[in-house]
């Protein structure tokens, strides 16, 4: 589980420094920077993909990306007692990125390239890798380090000592590209899956084309694609070697009477739902897009290979009001095996979820265009140090 989340600047996050629990909903007035910390944390989890300088790219590249503010805002700025003004840069530029958990904490800074010395290039605008640190515990120290990256050159801890495992690292890859190797750097190893496991589900569709809403070829399937396609599969697979009973259990909580069916014939898969007062079964190209997109977060939060972290970004969209209650109920009951991640701006959605004792409210709002978290103070920042270039 992770227990802290570091950025500075990232767009409007020019310096946030988050404490984390096993359910955290993110909240804030539109513009508040709630979907910048969504693709923040999108952006970390490219780090083990082995793509992040691409999904960069995507974003529009680092010089879209950085904090468009300036470097410093005084206290005086803050009051409104000075305008704001720009000045020439005084330090590179650097996009940072990080987060502790229970096991590894992980940081990655990136800049942009020196001015080439040899000759001409196009890409003097892609960004590169400055540093990269593992360690172990809740925060950066020289004595918990257990790799360092700097540049192209890497060195892993070796009892009290360092050993050098790489010097000629391309700068524009993260180590878990390059070093992921059990017996070398297996700390480097264990992180990169433990990242790779992480979920991400943002708006399914229901759209009339919508692949969920289409008999699809299936096979055991205990992780639902982030577009639903394999929808009526994953529902099997769960009725199969997931947890059956919930499942019945959270359709019954949404919809009283209600059952849902899947048939497989020759191969191909279709589920159709059956609600009190219908002469006959519903397939999913009938469903209301309320009903096929709460099935689907059904399908997704009762998945049998529950992951480290599981991201819901505004699971609401769509959804009747009268439904968030039992959606809150669960997102709580996943949150017991994942931990979980709500960024949302339904109220009645995140007064439900409040009311579970181990949610952790992140209301996010603007302070002179910065991202910042409401009543969290300086002193009440959990501990933080980036690593150095």
């Amino acid at each position: 589980m992770l227990s802290t989340l570091a950025i500075a600047n990232y767009r409007s996050l020019r310096s946030i420094t988050l404490p984390l629990g096993r359910l955290n909903v993110i909240t804030g007035a539109n513009g508040s920077g709630k979907s910048n910390l969504y693709r923040a944390l999108r952006l970390l989890a490219e780090t083990a993909q082995g793509n992040v300088v691409g999904a960069l790219a995507r974003e529009g590249g680092l010089l879209s990306t950085l904090w468009a503010g300036p470097e410093h805002i005084t206290q005086r700025t803050q009051r409104g007692e000075v305008p704001i003004q720009g000045t020439a840069r005084q330090e590179p530029a650097a996009l940072k990125l990080g987060f502790a958990g229970e096991d590894f904490g992980y940081a990655i800074d990136f800049g942009f390239p020196p001015p080439p010395k040899d000759f001409p290039t196009a890409f003097r605008f892609d960004p590169e890798i400055k540093c990269e640190s593992i360690w172990a515990g809740p925060f950066l120290r020289l004595q918990n380090t257990l790799v360092e990256r700097r540049g192209a050159m890497a060195r892993v801890r070796d009892g009290r000592s360092w050993r050098v495992i790489a010097e000629h690292l391309s700068v524009f890859e993260s180590i878990f590209s390059q070093m992921a190797d059990p017996e070398r750097a297996p700390e480097v190893m264990a992180l990169r899956e433990s990242i790779r496991g992480w979920r991400f589900y943002d708006h399914f569709r229901s759209d009339a084309d919508a692949p969920a809403r289409l008999s699809q070829l299936g096979t055991r399937t205990p992780v639902l694609s982030h577009d639903g396609r394999d929808f009526a599969a994953a529902w099997q697979t769960i009725r199969e070697i997931g947890d059956d009973q919930s499942l019945n259990a959270s359709v019954q909580d949404a919809f009283p009477g209600a059952k849902v069916e899947v048939i497989a014939d020759g191969g191909r898969f279709s589920l159709y739902f059956s609600q009190h007062g219908l002469l006959r079964p519903l397939s999913t190209a009938e469903l209301s897009d309320g009903t096929l997109r709460y099935l689907l977060w059904i399908a997704a939060l009762h998945t049998p290979r529950p992951p480290p972290l599981m991201v819901l970004n505004e699971p609401e969209t769509s959804l009747h009001p009268d439904l968030l209650p039992a959606l809150a109920r669960l997102i709580v009951h996943a949150s017991k095996r994942s931990q979980i991640w709500v960024i949302s701006h339904a109220p009645r959605l995140i007064a439900d979820l409040e009311s579970s004792p181990d949610c952790n409210t992140i209301q996010l709002e603007k302070n002179l265009s910065q991202t910042e978290v409401a009543g969290l103070g300086m002193l009440d920042e959990p501990a933080w140090h980036w690593p150095e270039r």
